[in-house]
């Protein structure tokens, strides 16, 4: 029933295309926009902007930069109807229901890119055959426009294929995965709460070319904070005890946040990437800015990273009296996917030509913010689960990532779509 090579061409030309235009979390409007019409005219229902998602869970948004990119969009030539629908929220739920009784079926595909400057040589695969970022600064280098791709080219699939299957199909193209920012907000509405089945993926992590790698259990719980401390400004050589030094508070935390201690049952692990601060050199500084994050092996190791970080947070706060804000900006939890669904990724993975390994993944030391989505269907009594389909790359976030795709995507597509035959056939 699957035919790829039906579907491979329309899916690589896809992939290429969104290749060249990468668009940043909460960014991907034009993106959101080609995945609507091609849904839609599939036959597909869509929910989309606000509907999506409840709105107090849509972590990381920087408002000033999404409306920017939204009147970019624009300029460029996207449809305003489209935009107006989507009111300032990306990503899509495209619903197609067969009208036959059976399984609620719910696939993920996420769709941001990252902040790379792709490399521009012909070592690069993209460089070389002429389809590479044309947006400074930004690269799909973490293959997310290869599941969208491959989405849209289930998408098709399931519409050439009503007539032999059953039940109803949502398939999630969620904004902002990278940073863990998009996947609570559909998580935590109403919009998964007929789901039976979620089966999400990602291309290469720990697989190779022509591998495909079942998590089993995996990924690392996590949370991304945003702090901001507040002093105030003195001169520091006049009268430098009227000042509060926001800059020394945030110091002395990054300091005593990378010195959490490990936690004797499971693996944890706390970073803090950005910290800017300060006003001048003879300013005592009345603002800081930090951005951090802490992993656990599970939801509850990670717990104790939290309250140990907003604890050390805090007293550095208190001790240079500073005031602080803490502001979540990302979250994913760890997972342990359904042993049935599983073994149906795998029988299908076995059974999918140019698949010469498949393999089992008891642990997985990222994050992967589909874990939400998965963790929010298991808690209603559906299953869940979660495979890498491979490439040979060199590390994700790289600019040098590239993916194979001709080789690649109609492995994560097979996959997909022979689980679908076992679950919603007629």
């Amino acid at each position: 029933m699957s035919a790829i090579e039906s579907y491979l061409p329309e899916m690589l030309a896809t992939r290429r295309q969104l290749h060249q235009y990468p668009e940043i979390g909460w960014s991907e409007f034009r993106t959101t926009e080609r995945i609507v019409k091609t849904v839609r005219s599939l036959g597909f229902q869509t929910v989309l902007g606000r509907a999506l998602f409840n709105l107090d869970y849509t972590l990381g948004r920087n408002e000033e930069s999404i409306r920017n990119a939204a009147n970019q969009a624009l300029r460029d030539g996207m449809d305003p109807d489209i935009m107006n629908e989507l009111e300032g929220y990306t990503g899509c739920m495209a619903i197609f229901d067969t009208g036959r009784e059976g399984p609620v079926t719910a696939l993920r595909f996420d769709i941001d890119c990252v902040a790379v400057e792709e490399d521009k040589t012909d070592a690069n695969e993209a460089w070389k055959e002429g389809f590479s970022s044309r947006v400074n600064g930004l690269m799909h280098a973490c293959g997310h426009d290869a599941h969208t791709a491959v989405g849209l080219g289930v998408a098709h699939w399931i519409h050439d294929h009503a007539n032999q299957l059953k039940g109803k199909f949502k398939l999630i193209f969620q904004p902002a995965e990278e940073g863990t920012k998009g996947a609570a907000g559909i998580a935590f509405s109403h919009n998964l709460d007929d789901v039976d089945y979620i089966i999400g993926a990602h291309i290469g992590v720990k697989a190779r070319l022509h591998e495909v790698g079942i998590i089993r259990n995996g990924f690392l719980s996590t949370t991304k904070y945003n702090v901001r401390f507040k002093g105030v400004a003195a001169h520091s050589g006049s009268c430098a005890q009227l000042g509060r030094n926001a800059l020394m508070a945030a110091c002395n935390a990054a300091v005593q946040l990378m010195g959490i201690p490990r936690h004797g049952q499971g693996n944890t692990n706390v970073n803090v990437g950005i910290v800017n601060a300060g006003e001048g050199r003879n300013i005592v500084a009345a603002h800081a800015d930090m951005e951090l994050e802490v992993r656990g092996e599970n939801a509850d190791i990670n717990r104790f990273m939290e309250e140990t970080a907003k604890r050390m947070i805090a007293g550095c706060a208190t001790s240079y009296g500073v005031e602080h804000e803490i502001e979540i900006a990302g979250m994913a939890t760890s997972v342990t996917s359904d042993t049935w669904l599983s073994d149906c990724v795998e029988e299908a993975a076995k059974n999918t030509q140019g698949v010469n390994r498949v393999f089992n993944i008891e642990a997985c030391p990222g994050s992967e913010d589909c874990s939400l989505l998965m963790s929010a269907v298991q808690k209603h009594g559906g299953q869940a689960a979660f495979f890498f389909y491979g490439c040979n790359h060199p590390g994700h976030h790289l600019k040098t990532f590239q993916i194979q795709d001709t080789e690649s995507i109609p492995v994560g597509f097979s996959v997909f779509v022979k689980v679908l035959e076992k679950l919603n056939a007629i």
